[in-house]
């Protein structure tokens, strides 16, 4: 048990998504065996002047890196420059301010919570200004995604409790959407492009995976006999990846799906959940997976080779986001429990403990 001050992955509402793979891991029994040594090559770990909890969330292809850490006080949301220099920053007046996802002009997006915990989405330009903002008839609003352009996606909900999913443009027009068929909506990234996927409701159950096109038009998909699909990322090639579990609930696997909708189900080194978190426009994918020795991180090259890794000394890995260099960051816990961020280069790719993805 840790006696660190609470996360603010404990105290900040988390996505559906997030929440469901954690219910599905307290379900399962980690009793498989590792096949191989996970590698553990040279990485770069950080944290913000004062932190002492450090979750970083997305990088962009210059190498600027946004997420939050809890100053001890409140969650404050931070942009580290390529050159790793730190500016801190938080809505004013709000209790925690989490930087979700930044593009290559350094606008970012993300939320932050009042003191009675409601959430509302907001966007910081490169040059510091932020403005807040909420679809109508949001009463949590949950930004996910920026492309170039600075277009937005996330989620919302309802005063119904329902959630829905939105797209707000440069210009902070929102339009709000949900597929055909859907009981809550939850949109996870959007493409250069314009695309963006996520997954959807359908019942108290089941969870299809979709796509939307520029236009506005559906194409919803699932693994074969998938009971939930939760995809988590879009590249610039229109190809998704995520994890989906099948009915009977044992394992978590992890997919990807090319534009002409082929799917491809993968799985980490003994694990019982792996989670593809990010893919870059060649389709390169980090993400963690779940064995009986822990929560380890991966890089999945496009010919489905899966290395693993772990910053020294961590004993639970996540890597959160990828950029077109193929520099990857998360965050990793140490041995006290306590969070901090992490930057791995390309370079370190090949090194011992490459091992290739299952079927």
């Amino acid at each position: 048990m840790t006696t660190h001050p609470l996360s603010a992955a404990q105290i900040v509402p988390m996505t559906r998504q997030k929440g469901m793979i954690a219910l599905y891991l307290a379900l399962c029994t980690l009793g498989l065996s590792l096949s191989a040594s996970a590698e553990k090559p040279a990485l770069t770990t950080f944290d913000p002047p004062g932190s002492i909890e450090t979750i970083p969330n997305s990088i962009n292809r210059s190498g600027a890196i946004t997420g939050y850490y809890f100053d001890g006080n409140i969650f404050r949301a931070f942009l580290r420059s390529r050159r790793g220099t730190f500016t801190t920053f938080h809505f004013p007046g709000a209790t925690a301010t989490v930087g979700a996802s930044l593009n290559l002009e350094g606008t970012i997006t993300g939320y932050y919570f009042e003191g009675n915990l409601v959430g509302h989405g907001f966007v910081r330009s490169h040059d510091g200004a932020l403005t807040r903002f909420d679809p109508v008839g949001s009463v949590e609003t949950q930004p996910a995604s920026i492309n170039a352009a600075g277009a937005i996606t996330g989620s919302y909900t309802d005063a119904s409790g329902v959630s829905h999913g939105f797209l707000r443009d440069r210009d902070g027009a929102i339009t709000s959407f949900d597929p055909p068929g859907s009981n809550g909506t939850f949109a996870t990234a959007i493409s250069p492009s314009g695309e963006i996927t996520g997954y959807y409701d359908e019942g108290p159950f089941f969870q299809h995976g979709f796509l939307r096109s520029r236009d506005g038009a559906y194409t919803t998909f699932d693994p074969p006999a998938a009971f939930a699909t939760m995809p988590s990322s879009i590249n610039p090639e229109g190809e998704t990846i995520g994890s989906f579990y099948k009915i009977d609930l044992f394992k978590v696997h992890g997919f990807v799906r090319d534009r002409d909708g082929e799917i491809t189900i993968f799985n980490g080194p003994g694990a019982v959940g792996t989670f593809p978190q990010s893919m870059d426009a060649a389709g390169v994918i980090t993400g963690n997976y779940v064995n009986n020795s822990g929560q380890h991180g991966f890089v999945r090259d496009r010919d489905g080779e899966l290395t693993t890794f772990d910053p020294p000394g961590s004993t639970d890995t996540a890597p959160t986001s990828i950029n077109a260099d193929g520099t990857i960051t998360g965050s990793y816990t140490d041995a006290s429990g306590v969070s901090h961020g992490f930057l791995r280069s390309p370079d370190h790719d090949k090194e011992q403990g490459q091992q290739r993805a299952e079927d």
